[in-house]
This record gives C-alpha cells, structure tokens and sequence, in this order.
C-alpha cells in the first residue's frame, strides 16, 4: 500500500514501481485526481477511481477470501469518498463488499429495512460523520464485530471529525471498535485480519 498524500507523483511512481517489479499488487491512496494525471503517464496499467481517491495495479490473481462479505454502511453520500476506499481496499484484499448507504440516522426506516444483510455480514463496517451516532445504532442490532469509521463531514462543531470520533468512541454498544478520521483504508485492512483469522481457526 502507498499512501499518495503528502507525496509528488515521481515518489509514488517510484515506490509503486518497485512494488510492481517484485509482482505484488498496488493500492495507492489519498491519491488526488491532479497527482493521479501525472502518475498515470508513467504507469499506464494503472487504474484510477476518483470518488475514492485510489489507484491499483493488478498483476497476481486475487484470491477470494471464502468467508461472508462485509457490510459497508455510509450514513450520508458526504461520507462516499471514505466508505469507497474502504471498498477498494477490501476488493484488493479478496473481500466480498455489500454497500449498504445512505442510511443515516436522520432516516432510520432505510437502516432497518436492510437487515437481511446484516444477518449475512461476517463484520460491519460504518463509516459516519455529522454527530457519528450510526455505529451505536448498528452495533445495537448485528450480531458480528462493528468498524466505525468517523470522517471529517460535519458543521463547525464537529470539528472536522473529533466529535463523530468521540462519540464512536463513547457508544454504548458491545463490540464497536473505531478507526481514526477518514481512515477508510484502515478499516477495510482492520476487517479483512478478521476474517483470514477466521478462516485459520
């Protein structure tokens, strides 16, 4: 993995060319559209997505991890970009996605009307700005692990993310571990140890 930000476009040229040359596969992150430009001159193969800032190389077959999918819930369309680096970070990693978005708590009906993916999910995933109430929620209904994942939309109180930190942090609900602000990657990482250390046991 190569995080793009706070790198020019040669650095992540150069780190993901060594990766490549040793045949692993790449996944860069936090890489903006205008630094995406300039590195995919130099590495053609290269596939970029914008919602999510992401760029992959592919080169070795990615093996499907034989568990049940992970349920990636956003609460808002504000929170995508995060929830979709979560998204690209699992496929890399051989896991099944099902997005479950736009069920924030300002409309709980949505949320509740998905159950039957919550049932099928091996681990949740809730990615949430605003006051960051959704993992509570959602913890309070699965019965697997919970990733909360706080992003930085919000008004000025939330403070670019620490109050949905905070509160992820505080929920009440069994089982909810919290990644930090905007740290979809992360999450999507967090979750997949869980799931190979299921299939090993």
């Amino acid at each position: 993995m190569i995080l793009g930000h706070g790198k020019t476009p040669a650095q992540v040229v150069g780190i993901a060319r060594e990766l490549a040359r040793s045949g692993q596969n790449v996944l860069i992150t936090r890489l903006d559209a205008d630094k995406a430009r300039e590195v995919c001159k130099e590495l053609p193969t290269l596939r970029y997505l914008e919602l999510s800032r992401t760029g992959t190389i592919e080169q070795a077959a990615i093996a499907p991890l034989g568990t049940g999918p992970v349920a990636l819930v956003s609460a808002g369309t504000g929170d995508l970009p995060v929830a979709e680096e979560c998204a690209e970070t699992l496929r890399m990693l051989g896991v099944a996605v099902e997005r479950v978005y736009d069920v924030g708590v300002a409309g709980i009906h949505r949320l509740l009307h998905k159950r039957d993916v919550f049932e099928r999910a091996s681990v949740v995933i809730v990615v949430a700005g605003m006051e960051g109430a959704l993992p509570s929620v959602v913890g309070g209904i699965v019965a697997g692990p919970v990733i909360a994942v706080p992003t930085s939309v919000g008004y000025g109180v939330s403070f670019g993310g620490l109050t949905a930190l905070a509160a992820m942090l505080s929920s009440c609900a069994s089982g909810v571990v919290v990644c930090n602000i905007d740290n979809g990657f992360g999450a999507g990482f967090a979750a997949a140890r869980i799931l190979r250390a299921r299939e090993r046991y």
